[in-house]
């Protein structure tokens, strides 16, 4: 896929880098993110995909926009209260990059439209804050063998950690896990969260996605990164496959 001269001038930072270059800024141009959750996590997550120039975006959200997700939600504004999450997150991709295509569902994703709705893409980035979505989520990428690219927050903390449980040495999000039902647990509206922490792996979790597209330093699938604000650490751990697993053992 070519880039036009436009397209070469609005990614020449990318294209400077060597892990990056004009083959992998094509690469990202003719790949699709599915992103399902576009409040704290995928608020600057989709930011920085479409400014990185991803050909298509996957948007899955039935939210709408509340006053009280504009502390740390930065696709929004206050003249989006009321609005359809996915519907103010296509304006805003708009105004940060006219190239992008979007595929909008203002639906809730669930086991049985999961595949339905991220067939197609080649990474899925998860930033949802219910556990049985992410679950969904989860189990869909691994039957469809999608890159997953999970991501939580919770008060001043965040996780981070890429999946791809359909290789023999990589575990999936279940390896993680466990099959633990949905449980209703304290949501953030509950415990707080530090606004900046949602950017914070948002952003990651783009990079994550653009790892996986275009293939530069190391492999991230079968880690996780623990990042403690209040600590000032960050730490990374290993995440071994589950033999047991019944989803990929």
């Amino acid at each position: 896929m070519s880039l036009s001269d436009a397209e070469l001038e609005r990614y020449a930072r990318h294209i400077v880098l060597r892990e990056v270059g004009g083959a992998g800024q094509a690469r990202l141009k003719s790949a699709c993110v599915a992103v399902v959750g576009t409040g704290g996590i995928g608020s600057p997550a989709i930011q920085y995909l479409a400014a990185a120039g991803i050909g298509r975006l996957i948007l899955i959200d039935n939210d709408t926009v509340d006053l009280s997700n504009l502390q740390r939600q930065t696709l929004f504004g206050d003249v989006d209260i009321g609005a359809s999450k996915v519907t103010a997150a296509a304006l805003a991709v708009s105004r940060i990059n006219p190239h992008v295509t979007l595929d909008l569902h203002a639906e809730r994703l669930t086991a049985d439209n999961a595949e339905a709705l991220i067939g197609g893409a080649d990474v899925v980035l998860d930033g949802t804050d219910s556990f049985a979505t992410r679950l969904a989520v989860a189990d869909a990428a691994h039957r469809l063998r999608i890159p997953l690219v999970s991501a939580a927050v919770g008060q001043f903390e965040g996780q981070l950690g890429v999946f791809r449980g359909w290789e023999t040495d990589r575990p999936c999000y279940r390896c993680f896990v466990g099959d633990a039902a949905d449980a209703a647990g304290d949501s953030c509206a509950d415990l707080g969260v530090i606004g900046a922490m949602t950017g914070v792996m948002g952003s990651l979790a783009a990079l994550e996605a653009m790892r996986a597209i275009i293939g530069f330093g190391d492999d991230s699938a079968g880690k996780l990164l623990l990042v403690d604000a209040l600590a000032f650490r960050f730490r990374t751990i290993a995440l071994p496959k589950d033999p047991g697993c019944d989803a990929c053992g």
